[in-house]
Formats: C-alpha cells, sequence, structure tokens
C-alpha cells in the first residue's frame, strides 16, 4: 500500500499541486455555527495581538486530511476532511470579502487556480463541492461577489447549503468587528502558519482503509458516512453511484442526521439478533453489508425502507392506508412506545411496520409489541433480558409466528400474573415505571386523545409518604397495615407542575383545594378528578381505587 503523509501549510494545499474533489457519495456538509466559532477563536487566539512577525508565530494544526491521488496528477479526491476543507474555503471567502481591494484579489489565488495555455490546464476552483452543492458553492462563496450575493439569498435552500451560508454569515460579521490590519493579519497567519497533515494514496481502497481506521478512532464521521463511503463506492457505475448518492442524501435529510445515525444500530440488530459485541459499524458490516446480494438492493430495501419505517415510529405517525380508528389506534401506541426508557424494541417495531400494507396486521402487532415492551419495563427486565427476548420476537416476525400461540411477542399465563402482581404493588418506588403506568391509566380513564408533557408531570401521594403526628391521615390510616397503601396505584395521583412538599401534608379537604387543582379549580388528570370527587380518603376508599385501576389496566393490556 503506498502511503504518503505530509505537514502542508494551507498556501501549499490551496495552490496549483491540488484540484480537490469531493466525491458525490460524502456526506453533506454538516459544520454548525459553534464549530466555525471556535475555529475563528481558535485561530485568533494562536495569532495573538502582538507585532510578532507572521512566521515567528506559533503554528496552528487542523488535522488530517485523506486523499486519492496520484503523485503525477493534481486531481485528487477527498475520502476524509471536506468539512476542514470546506470551511477553511469559507472562511478565505469571507477574508478576501473584508481586507481590502488589493488584499482580497492577492487571497484569490486560494480560491481558484486561473487556466493555461502553456500548461493546457481550465480554469478551475480549488475546491469542488459534491454535485448537489458544488454549483451553489461556486456561485455564493468561491466566486469574487459570492459573499455578496449570498447576504441577500432568501431561497429556501437545503441543510448543507444552510449551513454554509450561515458560517459564511458568521464569519463576515466576526471579520467586520475587526481593525482591517487584523483581518489582514488572519489572512496571512492563515495560508502561512495553519498546517493540514495530508494523507495520500492512489489506491481508492486504501484510501478507504485509512479513512475508516481515522474515523474509528473517534474523529467527527459516523459510521453513516463511513458506510456510505462503503457500500455507494462499490456500486457500478458513475451515474449510478450519483443517483443513490443522491437517494442515500435525501433520505438522511429526510429523517434527520441523529436518528439517521441510530437507524444503522437497529438494521444491525434486526440483521445479528444479540446484544453488540463490536462497535455498530463492524457489526453492520459482518452481518448486514457482507450478507446483501449487492448494494443497491441493500440501500434500497434495508436502508431506505428501514429509514422510512423508523421515521413513521419515531413521528408516531401511519403513513399507509388504513381507515381512521385503526390509524389512530396505530399512532397512540407507537406514541406510548416512544415514551419508554429505552430504545430496544425499535428493532422490531421497524420490522412489524415493514409488515404489510395491512393496517390492522400491524395494530395487532403493535398492540403486543406495547404490552411486552411494558411487561418488561414495569418489570424493571435488564438490558441483556430485554435483547435476548427482542431477539427471538425478530425472529419470530420473519417466520410469520410472533403473535401465533406461544409466540414470543405474546405475553405467557405466568408473565401475565407478573406483570399484574408488579402493577398491584409499590409501583410509586420505581419513577420511570410509575409515570408510564399513571399516564396509560390516565389515558383509559379520561380523554383518549389526551397530550402529556411528561417533562412537567409529577406523580402526587394522596395518604403522604410522612403523615405528621396526630394529623387526620394517622386517624384515617392508624395501623402500619394500613399506611402500606402510600405507594400503590389506589394512592397515586398525576399533576401537572411539582407542588410545595410542605403542602403535601395538608389534611384531605385542604389537600384537595389548594393541592390538587388548577387555579381553575379543575385538574386536567382523569386521576386526579377521581380524587377531588371522593368526601374522605380511608384505607377502603384506597382499595377500591386499587381494584378499579388494576381492572382498567388488565383491559389496557388485554391481561386474562
Amino acid at each position: 500500500m503506498d502511503i504518503k503523509g505530509e505537514q502542508r501549510p494551507i498556501q501549499k494545499v490551496f495552490c496549483d499541486d491540488f484540484v480537490l474533489r469531493v466525491p458525490h457519495y460524502q456526506r453533506p456538509y454538516a459544520w454548525k455555527l459553534e464549530n466555525a466559532q471556535e475555529l475563528l477563536s481558535d485561530l485568533l487566539a494562536f495569532m495573538g495581538g502582538g507585532s510578532t512577525k507572521v512566521d515567528e508565530l506559533p503554528p496552528y494544526f487542523l488535522g488530517s486530511i485523506v486523499l486519492v491521488k496520484d503523485d503525477a496528477w493534481p486531481e485528487a479526491e477527498v475520502i476524509d476532511g471536506q468539512q476542514r476543507l470546506t470551511t477553511l474555503t469559507i472562511l478565505l471567502a469571507a477574508l478576501r470579502a473584508s481586507t481590502g481591494a488589493a488584499f482580497g484579489s492577492d487571497l484569490t489565488k486560494y480560491l481558484y487556480q486561473p487556466g493555461s495555455l502553456v500548461e493546457g490546464t481550465p480554469d478551475q476552483y480549488r475546491l469542488r463541492l459534491r454535485d448537489r452543492d458544488a454549483e451553489f458553492f461556486r456561485e455564493f462563496v468561491q466566486a469574487v461577489d459570492g459573499p455578496a450575493k449570498l447576504k441577500v439569498l432568501t431561497r429556501e435552500i437545503p441543510d448543507a447549503q444552510q449551513r454554509i451560508r450561515e458560517n459564511a454569515m458568521l464569519f463576515l460579521r466576526e471579520l467586520d468587528a475587526l481593525p482591517v490590519e487584523r483581518r489582514q493579519r488572519l489572512a496571512s497567519y492563515l495560508v502561512r502558519r495553519c498546517y493540514l497533515v495530508v494523507v495520500s494514496t492512489p489506491d481508492a481502497d486504501s484510501a478507504y482503509r485509512i479513512f475508516s481506521v481515522l474515523n474509528d478512532r473517534g474523529l467527527d464521521l459516523s459510521h453513516a458516512d463511513i458506510l456510505k463511503a462503503d457500500i455507494v463506492g462499490k456500486i457500478d457505475g458513475e451515474a449510478l453511484q450519483k443517483a443513490y448518492a443522491t437517494k442515500w442524501e435525501e433520505v438522511e435529510e429526510e429523517i434527520g442526521r441523529d436518528a439517521f445515525k441510530d437507524l444503522f444500530g437497529h438494521l444491525r440488530m434486526i440483521h445479528r439478533r444479540a446484544k453488540l459485541e463490536g462497535t455498530v459499524l463492524a457489526e453492520f458490516r459482518k452481518y448486514v453489508v457482507d450478507k446483501a446480494p449487492e448494494p443497491k438492493k441493500l440501500v434500497d430495501d434495508v436502508i431506505v425502507a428501514g429509514a422510512w419505517a423508523y421515521d413513521q415510529i419515531r413521528r408516531c405517525s401511519w403513513d399507509g392506508q388504513s381507515d381512521d380508528a385503526t390509524q389512530a389506534k396505530i399512532e397512540e401506541l407507537l406514541e406510548w412506545l416512544n415514551r419508554l426508557d429505552n430504545e430496544d424494541w425499535v428493532p422490531p417495531a421497524i420490522r412489524i411496520m415493514q409488515l404489510s400494507a395491512d393496517a390492522t396486521k400491524v395494530l395487532r402487532h403493535l398492540e403486543a409489541l406495547e404490552r411486552l415492551a411494558a411487561f418488561l419495563l414495569i418489570k424493571r427486565s435488564n438490558v441483556n433480558e430485554r435483547i435476548h427476548r427482542y431477539a427471538n420476537v425478530l425472529e419470530a416476525i420473519e417466520n410469520g409466528t410472533a403473535i401465533d400461540a406461544g409466540g414470543p411477542l405474546l405475553l405467557t399465563t405466568d408473565e401475565e400474573k407478573q406483570l399484574v402482581d408488579a402493577l398491584d404493588g409499590e409501583v410509586y418506588l420505581e419513577q420511570k415505571v410509575r409515570v408510564y403506568v399513571l399516564l396509560r391509566l390516565d389515558r383509559a380513564l379520561g380523554d383518549k386523545g389526551a397530550k402529556y408533557d411528561v417533562d412537567t408531570i409529577t406523580v402526587e401521594h394522596v395518604l403522604p409518604q410522612n403523615p405528621r403526628d396526630k394529623s387526620e391521615w394517622l386517624t384515617n390510616f392508624p395501623r402500619p397495615e394500613d399506611r402500606a397503601w402510600t405507594h400503590r396505584i389506589g394512592n397515586l395521583l398525576l399533576l401537572p407542575r411539582r407542588k410545595n412538599s410542605e403542602a403535601s401534608n395538608w389534611d384531605f379537604g385542604e389537600k384537595k383545594k389548594r393541592y390538587f387543582t388548577s387555579k381553575k379549580g379543575v385538574s386536567t388528570f382523569a386521576l386526579t378528578s377521581q380524587v377531588l370527587k371522593e368526601t374522605a380518603w380511608t384505607p377502603d376508599v384506597v382499595a377500591r381505587r386499587q381494584t378499579e385501576a388494576i381492572d382498567t389496566l388488565k383491559k389496557v393490556w388485554s391481561l386474562k
């Protein structure tokens, strides 16, 4: 493997030695304002404010880039480093626009290479972005009048181009706040004392291996970016590569970059059906990529199809054909699943959403999945237990037996008993369990379309946890076994905000009036409204409410 690596100042990167090209299968430009601000702040800090000659200032290291490049030719394909190269180009363009005509004109050579009749070279820009963004970048950044046009641009543009615009505007604003002499000094410092390590090899496979090693060790590309290079890069024909790169990017933009990255972990589980033992990247390659018949089918049938299913799950939406009632039930179940404290249920949900266009079939499977997920939550099953169960569920979904008698998506008779026993116990003591269970109960008792802001909801006791001596509470609940009701569902209710803990010990009548109601004198929760109707709070009242709550929850989860 012929690998060459050398440290170069920016003036020796944006020069005639390199014609930098970002291949179409690379990820979009992703640097945010804070990334660009940090770069500019660092450069100004390293440059300092003294009168030291630029060539004597401390150098600034910008990291490494990986190129596919033959030493005999300037053409270089950027495998890693396009984010830094793009941002540096934006900064050079902003400096050109803000350092005065003569100084700015001299900076053009770092953005643009004039053609030569003698050498037979065409006019060309130093850096060409992927096809989707190249024309925008030329017109609004690299061209001499680009920044001025960018300032008045009002049309809607894709996310990558919006980030380019935002970072360019940031640089222009920050530079305008500096004296012209300091801007000029920054331009000189950038091109003469800022360095990149340029790693190049004429072999594309070698470049990808270097790229993977660098990013597997924690640099800023995700496994989704690396897999894009792996998978799309293997498709035969440049036109097809471009088409599939576009398809990949459109899906990534549609569902969001973070969600798209998470998708690969869920797809890995669908195909591996076991706990992650290495990295998502390594296992996705081994159990998904290596077993796919060919890359186009992998993109279409696994990644894109999985992304649309995952997007519906995250949006709590069913996009298929169904009647209104069935759609509403599907979307409500997805809402409950998304309230869980883990995402181990997501891979089975993806496969369920892909089962068929039959909404009724999807609904039956989601009902069983939410019941199973609630059982695993309420029983506080650990991650290994959850993954083992969901692995069996995934296999059964593929075999079409997930909700057959004895199928792993259904609870056994013993598991149903365990669930009811847990619901009949001290639910309050598990924070994530109590909120989920009480919201599930409240929805069943009240407005089926109610929406909850979980971040502001609190679970409160009617019988206080620590009643005062000689209080009404100790009169009504005199024995230790009476106060054993404290943390059970029958003694609990929901409030939309946290109350003063001191007030929680008020006697029942005062507590109802001042603690359990809103300023309008009513409660937003069905559970709490029920409590307000009680005239006294005794063990018999709590026992009755407990029985009613358990019966309701049995119906919610269709427990025998």
